[in-house]
């Protein structure tokens, strides 16, 4: 219930500042995620295809710098590919606060501090020509993490972006291990 109060107030707060300063939009894309850190050898893992949908808003957008707050939904995990075709598949509730450095024509860089919050995870694999799914509760309920990356605005609000999401928080609960939601978004956005 907390996060769920927490993510509407979130969103009630970036659509007062978007309407008192610059302008709020769409964003969606696809999302390429995987486990990283210590712990992961690179044979184990490869990047699971998700995607992810939310809003923002550009606060001082009409100058060469801008803040960028928003809330996404997002798909993450990571897929092995052994004989059962295992994967791990984490929703979450993404909320960024980027810096937007506007150069040349169009272009523009940012990063910024991530918090997400877990909304449902769980464990699925290919067994016998069915699927077999089971929900987990070993997924830490927050992740902190950096967001980069690189965009460019298209004439009549279109904008289209690459950035990379290093998560920071292990995953795992009552775990040593060091392994971490790392992953690329390509997106696509339209500002109002």
């Amino acid at each position: 219930m907390k996060k769920i109060f927490l993510v509407l107030s979130i969103v009630t707060l970036l659509g007062v500042n978007a309407k008192a300063q610059s302008g709020i939009g769409i964003r969606g894309g696809a999302s390429f995620f995987n486990f990283g850190g210590e712990d992961v050898s690179e044979n184990d893992y490869t990047n699971r295809a998700g995607f992810h949908a939310g809003i923002y808003a550009s606060i001082l957008g009409a100058g060469p710098v801008s803040i960028e707050p928003g809330v996404y939904y997002s798909v993450k995990g990571t897929q092995n590919d052994d004989i059962a075709n295992t994967r791990a598949i984490l929703d979450y509730v993404d909320v960024p606060v980027l810096l937007r450095l506007k150069f040349g024509e169009g272009f523009n860089v940012f990063a910024g501090p991530q918090v997400s919050f877990l909304t449902n995870s769980r464990f699925e694999g290919d067994f016998g020509g069915s699927t077999l799914s089971l929900d987990t509760d070993s997924i830490k309920d927050t992740d902190a993490g950096l967001v980069f990356g690189l965009g460019y605005n298209l004439p009549k609000g279109l904008n289209i972006q690459g950035s990379y999401d290093y998560g920071m928080t292990p995953l795992f609960k009552n775990s040593d291990a060091d392994v971490y939601n790392r992953g690329f978004k390509v997106s696509l956005g339209y500002t109002f």
